[in-house]
């Protein structure tokens, strides 16, 4: 420890390898700057819409897709980062966080890797039943099963990782933003009760609004310590 900086004591640093210092701030950058990506593009596919009823065209929708493949995993690792940075006694809420959060990051990726592959593909594209599988309009299975991942499993994760972000300034943002992202989440699944998938919106300014910038926060946190853990 060099003796410029006295704030910071070896005796006090965490003992974590630097490599979970970096992980935190790649994945927690990776999630900010891809779920603002993805919220350009959604406003651009909706601006472009012939009509309010009518689905988002391409090629905004398959890139939309992508951008939902990258932001999953990249979630996940951040999910690892909050556990690797987490006291030990907060370390099984983290794990459960990380649980939850693979648990979204799989089924979603399943549900958009599958539209975009063989959703438009013409061995489905002419059989009756197939909207009712791939299209993001209620009643579909696709729909379902994003709905279980974002309206459920996200939730119950940043529930649980919210907690194991110990600490106060930046940190106390993290969990505020958190648990507003999650309770934002699980009201989502109003829309499903109601059968009004618009009701939905006030879900998806949880995880894609609020979970961006507490992510982004947690880059700039686990830069800011692991610079004082290394100064």
């Amino acid at each position: 420890m060099k003796s410029g900086n006295p704030s910071v004591r070896a005796s006090d640093a965490p003992a974590r390898p630097a490599e979970a210092w970096r992980l935190g701030v790649i994945s927690g950058a990776a999630v900010a700057a891809l779920c603002f990506v993805y919220l350009v593009v959604l406003v651009i596919g909706l601006a472009t819409l012939p009509s309010p009823d009518h689905p988002v065209q391409q090629p905004w929708f398959a890139l939309l897709e992508l951008l939902i493949l990258l932001i999953a995993p990249a979630m996940v690792a951040l999910a690892v980062a909050i556990g690797c940075s987490a006291s030990p006694g907060r370390l099984p809420l983290a794990l459960v966080g990380l649980v939850f959060f693979a648990m979204c990051a799989l089924t979603t990726s399943a549900v958009h890797f599958c539209i975009l592959v063989l959703g438009g593909h013409a061995a489905f594209a002419g059989e009756p039943w197939s909207t009712l599988v791939f299209s993001f309009r209620w009643p579909s299975l696709a729909y379902a099963l994003d709905i279980l991942a974002w309206d459920v499993f996200f939730p119950l994760g940043a529930l649980f990782l919210a907690p194991a972000v110990q600490g106060a300034g930046l940190a106390r943002g993290v969990r505020v933003l958190l648990m507003i992202s999650a309770v934002l989440a699980l009201a989502g699944l109003a829309g499903v009760v109601l059968g009004n998938m618009q009701v939905r919106l006030i879900g998806v300014v949880g995880y894609v609004l609020c979970f961006p910038v507490a992510a982004a926060m947690l880059a700039l946190r686990f830069h800011r310590e692991g610079r004082a853990v290394a100064g």
